[in-house]
């Protein structure tokens, strides 16, 4: 009794505690149903792993989505990267977003670097409606009305375009090469170049493309083909990694050096600091931009800690941190407040899915890629980057900055859509701004070191065939020597020596060789016509030497500023008449007697008027004899102290007075003369004039009636034939260009006088007398064409 007694109470307490336990179990179960459940965002992450951009990125988007659950870890949701290696094939990266789709429920892909597939996966996100992010700065810019799945970082070939524009104008030049990628991207952006260009009347020379598999051997035989043309400004819009070979093979050739220009996009820019040494030294004076950010403690911090957090990675130590790792962290975050804003508006949305048969295989579409792309486009948020917001489905940087490679990276300007270039003092509160000046742009320092802007041409890579007329009598002037032996052949002498002086100021280098206009026997092929017409028919492509500017010359080619003295002169002998009697010569004997009567005649006539009426005519009679004499030679000096009280004695000595004048005038004009030079009578028939052979038309249409012209070659015959004079066999002048008589003076100075005579040739106004120049030809007339219309 006891027993089952015992038994009902032991049943009753253990029903009454499964009674209390049941309540309990109850409450846990109620704990457990409002646990927060954690909902995964899984969002594909397709780069090269092994490049720049997919290493930096791929740090960047892990380092934002820690930071943003670390600072927001009640959020529900969570953002899980499925990284991909696409190697840096298109094919590869559609494949890894084709197997995501089908194995993850993907609700967004990032895509970094691989241009070449991103319009077929853009097709693909509009497809299952899902966003792709690009985050690859040189992708092809498509519209965000067809792709409304596309999100783009970056901005746009328009603007890339409008800052090359900006930057080959400022510097004033005419013509740019473009070289490019062989890629989408450089087919879009070679339009919106010329776009760009034709309000600035700037041409693209040629465009020129490589593909990412070319050889340094394919690289360095297209440069070559560069160098052949007179266009030294080139535009560069391609991937570091080749533009990095592009540069070192470059460098290699020589054309990394004074005289190129080279202009980077920001596809290279961006990435300067994180190249080779090697690149880096090959890419010595080339100007770039990039997108600019302003510094600020945000943008300071976040370098610091990425560069603590990838101490210890070998592949990134070494890289600088760039506006793109910037952005890619503010679109991470951007991605997972947009991903927590839904679920929380939209709690069972990410639950829906459906399929998509897409014959070759089956993939999952999400319901919420709309919800999702409003979202991130209506995204307001201060990031490190400043203001995150997207226009048109596109991150669009706000300002660039210009920047200059030479021994480190040198900030030289800014540029914005809405005002051009800007200097750099805009940030001391400068508000000047120019968009077409290179005056806002600090001084760049050019490749080879040099500091004047490059003129955008240059005559590389081809040698002038420069023609030189064999004039054996003036040496001094232009001079072939022709080494009998050797067979080489050197050309000096004054106009040769200032064509490579005019060569050595030039900002690039021009290659050269002098050519003999000589036949195969070494003998003068013709005149100077006719080597002016070789200029013409291009056998020569310029002239340098004694070749004299007539306007019936100017039909055929062009020629530089005369830089000798102009005109035409005549040489004659000295006169050896040395007599201490040469000063009676000037007027002749009845000359003298007449006019020493009228001395004595006129002091009469006044001492006549004068001595009843005025004291200091009278006197003794040898005194008014004297007065007499006195009065008359004074005048001569216009010495004469005494007073005239007569009109009529006033009235003689004005006369007098006149004549004296012009005796005196006219003995001093020919005293001077004969002092100076022996007159020459060029209209007598009997005295002959020498000149050169070679320069016919100098003398042509000078005013010199005498027909009895002898031709001469060379100073000594000149000297020759003056000595013999016209009565002997020679020549009483000699009659010839300036720097000729020069030339001939200059080796007789004792015997021989020039007179300079006024020019009368058919040279035109603006060349008034005759010259001695380098002459350009139809290929230099071009180039310097283009030079002018930089300035």
């Amino acid at each position: 009794m006891d027993f089952a007694r015992k038994t009902k109470w032991t049943l009753a307490l253990v029903i009454f505690f499964l009674s209390l336990l049941k309540p309990l179990s109850a409450n846990v179960n109620g704990i457990n149903d409002s646990t927060i459940e954690e909902i995964r965002v899984h969002v594909g992450l397709i780069i090269d792993t092994q490049s720049w951009v997919g290493k930096i990125v791929y740090s960047c988007i892990s380092m934002a989505i820690t930071d943003f659950y670390d600072q927001n870890s009640h959020y529900r949701t969570k953002l899980v990267l499925h990284t991909r290696d696409s190697e840096g094939d298109p094919l590869l990266l559609l494949s890894h977003a084709l197997v995501l789709l089908e194995s993850v429920k993907l609700d967004a892909i990032i895509v970094a670097e691989n241009s070449a597939g991103l319009k077929i996966l853009a097709e693909l996100g509009s497809r299952v409606k899902i966003p792709v992010i690009s985050l690859f700065a040189a992708a092809p810019s498509l519209p965000f009305s067809e792709y409304p799945y596309l999100l783009q970082i970056g901005e746009n070939d328009s603007t890339r375009a409008k800052i090359i524009s900006t930057l080959v104008e400022s510097f004033t030049w005419r013509s740019v090469i473009l070289i490019s990628e062989d890629n989408d991207s450089a087919r879009q952006i070679l339009s919106n170049v010329i776009a760009s260009f034709e309000a600035t009347g700037v041409r693209i020379a040629l465009h020129i493309t490589l593909l990412a598999s070319s050889t340094n051997e394919e690289i360095i035989e297209q440069l070559k083909k560069l160098m052949n043309l007179q266009t030294s400004v080139y535009v560069v819009h391609m991937s570091p990694v080749l533009a990095s070979r592009l540069f070192l093979n470059a460098k290699r050739i020589g054309m990394i050096s004074q005289g190129y220009a080279w202009i980077t996009t920001d596809v290279i820019t961006n990435f300067m600091n994180s190249m080779d040494p090697s690149v880096i030294e090959s890419m010595q004076g080339v100007v770039g931009f990039k997108p600019h950010i302003p510094a600020s403690k945000e943008v300071r911090k976040f370098a610091i800690r990425w560069k603590s957090k990838n101490l210890n990675e070998q592949n990134l130590q070494e890289m600088e941190i760039n506006v793109y790792s910037i952005w890619s962290y503010d679109m991470a975050q951007a991605l997972a407040t947009a991903a927590e804003s839904i679920i929380t508006r939209h709690p069972d949305i990410v639950r829906q899915e459906t399929r998509l048969n897409m014959n070759f295989t089956t993939i999952r579409t999400s319901q919420n890629g709309l919800m999702f792309i409003d979202e991130i486009s209506q995204s307001r948020f201060k990031g490190i980057s400043g203001g995150f917001q997207l226009t048109s489905g596109r991150l669009i940087p706000k300002e660039f900055k210009i920047v200059n490679l030479f021994e480190g990276e040198r900030t030289i300007g800014y540029w914005n859509p809405e005002n051009g270039t800007t200097s750099i003092m805009k940030e001391k509160n400068d508000t000047k701004m120019n968009s077409t000046s290179s005056n806002k742009l600090e001084s760049v320092i050019w490749p080879g070191g040099i500091m004047n802007i490059p003129k955008g041409w240059n005559l590389h890579g081809k040698r002038l065939r420069i023609g030189v007329l064999v004039n054996h009598g003036f040496s001094e002037l232009i001079n072939v020597i022709r080494d009998p032996q050797t067979k080489e052949t050197t050309v000096n002498g004054f106009c040769v020596d200032v064509f490579k002086e005019a060569i050595k100021s030039l900002d690039y280098d021009v290659h050269y060789e002098f050519i003999p206009f000589v036949d195969a026997n070494g003998q003068l092929a013709g005149t100077y016509d006719d080597l002016i017409l070789q200029v013409y028919y291009k056998n020569y492509d310029a002239v340098v030497g004694d070749t004299t500017i007539f306007s019936f010359r100017f039909s055929h080619v062009d020629f530089t500023m005369p830089y000798t003295d102009l005109g035409i002169g005549i040489v004659v002998p000295k006169s050896n008449k040395s007599s201490m009697w040469i000063f009676l010569q000037p007027l002749t004997g009845s000359m003298w007697i007449t006019t020493t009567a009228f001395f004595v005649f006129t002091g009469f006539v006044v001492w006549l008027i004068e001595s009843p009426i005025n004291d200091e005519f009278q006197g003794s009679r040898c005194q008014q004899i004297g007065m007499i004499f006195w009065y008359s030679f004074s005048t001569l000096v216009f010495a004469y102290k005494e007073k005239l009280l007569s009109n009529l004695s006033k009235f003689v000595v004005i006369i007098w007075v006149f004549a004296v004048l012009v005796i005196t005038s006219s003995y001093t004009a020919t005293l001077a003369s004969m002092l100076t030079v022996q007159r020459i009578q060029s209209s007598s028939r009997e005295d002959y004039v020498g000149s050169q052979s070679l320069v016919p038309h100098a003398i042509r249409n000078l005013k010199n009636e005498n027909p009895r012209r002898m031709q001469y070659r060379s100073p000594e015959e000149y000297d020759d034939a003056l000595r013999r004079g016209s009565k002997n066999g020679g020549v009483s002048a000699i009659i010839d260009e300036i720097p000729y008589l020069k030339v001939f003076l200059a080796k007789y100075p004792a015997d021989y006088t020039m007179i300079k005579s006024k020019a009368t040739s058919g040279i035109p106004k603006r060349f008034p007398t005759s010259a001695r120049h380098i002459r350009c030809n139809s290929e230099a007339k071009r180039g310097r064409k283009a030079a002018n219309d930089g300035k």
